[in-house]
Order: C-alpha cells, then sequence, then structure tokens
C-alpha cells in the first residue's frame, strides 16, 4: 500500500530542503570561513562542488535504474546516508585531498537524494499521476537556500564551519534519513502503482522518443550550463554593465521568489495541460530574460522572467519525461538525463571564468543571451513532433 499523498511529498520536501541545504547549497555561506580557517585559494574551495556534481553525474545513470528496480526508499536513505558521511569528512578536513574526498561522497550523496532521484521516486509510486506531486516537491524545494543560507551563515557565526558540517550530518543521520525510511513507498507498493500504466505509441516508438529525449537532454544541459554560469558570476557580469555590487546582488535576490511564484502558478493549473507548454514556457523566459539583460531592459524585470523560467523548468525536467516515456523507466530514463546536466553542472563554473578573463563580462552576456535561445529551440522541436503524432493519430 502507498502512504497518502501528502505524507509522501511534504516527507520529501524536507529531506530535499536540507539535502540541497547541506550540498549544492552548502559553500556559498561557509566559503569565507573555510579560506580564513584553512588559508587555502578560492579555486580549490570552490572545486569543491565541481567534484561533487562530476561524481553524482558519472552515478546518476546507476541510481536510476536502481530506482527503477528498487522503488527508490533504500536509495534515498542511502542518499542521505553518504551526505551525512561526506559531511562528516568535510568537518574533518585538513588537508585538500580530505576536502576533495569529502565532497566527492556529498556528490554520491546529492545522485542519491536530490531532485532527480526525488522525481523517480514520485514516478514509480504515483505513474502518471505524478505530476502533481512533482511540482508541489519543487514548491519545498524552491525554499532550500532562503531556509538553509542564513540557518547555514547564522551557525558559522555561532559554532564555526567545522561544527556547522557535524550539525548538518547529524539531522542526515537522525532526521532526513529515518525521514525517508518511514515515509517512503515500499518496493512493492511502487511496482504495483506502476504495472497496469497503459502503453503508448509514444512510449515504443523508439527512433521517435529517442530524437524526444535528445532534445530534453540539449536543452537540460544548456539550461544548466546558463544557470551555473550566472548564479556564479552573475555579480561580475552585472557590476561590468554599471551595477553597483549591491545592487547587482538586491536584484539577484529576485531569482528565488520568481522561481516559487512560477512554481505556484504551475500548480493552480491542476496539471490540466501537457507538460511539454511547461517547457515551452520555461524556456521561453529564461530566453526573455538573458536576452531583456543584454538589451538593457532593468535587470529586476528580466531576472523576474529567468527566475520564474527556472523554476517551470525544474517541474518541466521531471514532468515531461513521465509524459512521454511513461513510468515504467522512469527512474533508468531520469538517471540518464541527469548526468549530462549534473556533468555540464561540474564545468560550468571554469568555463564560466575562462569566456570572462578571455572576451570579457559584456561579451560573455552576449554569448549568454544567443544561446538561451537553444533551451527554446528544443522545447519548440518536441511540440512540432508532438502535433504531427497527434495528427497521424487522428488521420489513422
Amino acid at each position: 500500500m502507498i502512504p497518502p499523498r501528502t505524507k509522501v511529498v511534504s516527507s520529501l520536501g524536507i529531506v530535499q530542503i536540507f539535502a540541497w541545504g547541506s550540498s549544492y547549497y552548502l559553500l556559498a555561506p561557509l566559503a569565507g570561513a573555510i579560506a580564513e580557517d584553512t588559508e587555502w585559494g578560492h579555486a580549490l574551495i570552490s572545486a569543491g562542488v565541481s567534484v561533487a556534481l562530476l561524481m553524482s553525474g558519472l552515478t546518476a545513470p546507476k541510481i536510476g535504474r536502481w530506482i527503477g528496480r528498487s522503488g527508490g526508499r533504500k536509495t534515498l536513505c542511502l542518499g542521505m546516508a553518504f551526505m551525512a558521511i561526506g559531511l562528516f569528512l568535510l568537518s574533518m578536513a585538513h588537508a585538500p585531498w580530505v576536502y576533495l574526498l569529502a565532497w566527492s561522497v556529498l556528490g554520491c550523496g546529492m545522485a542519491d537524494g536530490l531532485y532527480d532521484a526525488a522525481f523517480s521516486v514520485l514516478g514509480a509510486a504515483y505513474g502518471r499521476d505524478a505530476r502533481s506531486a512533482i511540482t508541489q516537491l519543487t514548491l519545498w524545494g524552491g525554499f532550500a537556500s532562503t531556509v538553509c543560507w542564513p540557518l547555514s551563515a547564522w551557525l558559522v557565526e555561532s559554532i564555526g564551519w567545522r561544527t556547522t558540517c557535524l550539525l548538518y550530518a547529524g539531522i542526515h543521520i537522525f532526521g532526513t534519513l529515518p525521514l525517508c525510511w518511514w515515509a517512503l513507498p515500499h518496493a512493492s507498493a511502487t511496482h504495483s502503482a506502476t504495472m497496469h500504466e497503459p502503453v503508448r505509441r509514444s512510449e515504443v516508438g523508439v527512433r521517435r522518443a529517442d530524437i524526444r529525449f535528445l532534445c530534453i537532454v540539449v536543452a537540460g544541459v544548456t539550461l544548466t550550463l546558463l544557470a551555473t554560469i550566472w548564479s556564479i558570476h552573475m555579480v561580475t557580469i552585472l557590476t561590468a554593465g554599471g551595477y553597483t555590487t549591491a545592487a547587482a546582488i538586491a536584484v539577484g535576490t529576485l531569482i528565488g521568489p520568481s522561481q516559487v511564484g512560477a512554481r505556484v502558478v504551475e500548480m493552480m493549473g491542476g496539471g490540466r495541460h501537457h507538460p511539454i507548454w511547461t517547457m515551452l514556457a520555461a524556456t521561453m523566459l529564461v530566453f526573455v530574460g538573458f536576452l531583456g539583460l543584454q538589451m538593457g531592459f532593468p535587470a529586476a524585470a528580466a531576472l523576474v522572467a529567468y527566475g520564474a523560467g527556472n523554476g517551470l523548468w525544474s517541474i518541466a525536467r521531471g514532468a515531461l519525461p513521465l509524459a512521454l516515456y511513461g513510468p515504467e523507466h522512469y527512474g533508468a530514463l531520469m538517471g540518464r538525463l541527469a548526468r549530462p546536466m549534473l556533468l555540464a553542472g561540474a564545468a560550468a563554473p571554469t568555463l564560466g571564468a575562462l569566456l570572462i578573463d578571455k572576451v570579457g563580462a559584456e561579451t560573455t552576456m552576449v554569448l549568454l543571451a544567443a544561446t538561451a535561445i537553444v533551451p527554446f529551440s528544443m522545447a519548440f522541436l518536441i511540440h512540432v513532433d508532438l502535433m504531427r503524432e497527434r495528427r497521424s493519430a487522428e488521420f489513422l
């Protein structure tokens, strides 16, 4: 028997807040304290997240297949354990190799415990009805930085960065891990939920499915590159365009609320439209945001559009593969999708720095705006293909 949806989604939501907050969002409030304590360079400290994303990308496909077989309960629990071990190692890191090893273990936890794994659990549990649960989960996840950035900053000031890492490790061992074990459905329940799902034509057309999946991958990789470069180098690019540092940071804070707001609008829609429309809206808003910045529109308006697009993409990347291919192999597909995106995220910080160094911040902004048309083009190609399939079915 599958546990009540509210119990599963709310429990996963709490897990996602602390999983994201103690991994992907951990370094921003801790970097200064780490540098002061260890006297390591900024490049080495920042490399930790790249190592974690690299490790996560390398292991993601296997994790996806495992979730497809097991339902994900054990996988999420293992992810929380990896995060706890990684954070413990991080708290004990007095040498660079231990620091990078800690982040590599955290990367394994990220592959097992962040959105892609959580989406796969929901897909296995609820089949094609998982879309609303995915949307609700992204609402929870949207508060990860809102909760954990100020919490981590306060903890660093109060108890130091090493004890902060130990505290987060304890939260995973005594909080998120037991919560996953208690709240998530067993494998037998998830299998029974999906074994009778009807097979659609799009799920058996291998060539057609591959074309669509390739478009999703290209869009995902491009959006990951854009989002990661922007999150790290936003202040540099905006100050080169005439903004003060304080103003650049101020407009940057609009991104988070815009993400959550867009997800609320999507949830209010009740899933009545096909997820391809969500992807079209997401990619169009990201393109409008970058184009607006390049054309000199107010940064606040442009970043609201960009943030809304990012928020919708988090939903589309989980809901669209489920709608196109069904729940039977959803976990494996999400793993295949996650690998190139995570590897792109690992490469993005260095790529952004190289672009700024070689061609300057203003030209980098031009390149980002030009690249932002790629995800929308991929979404449009999928939409055209779906319309062609629909017309063919009506003709027959």
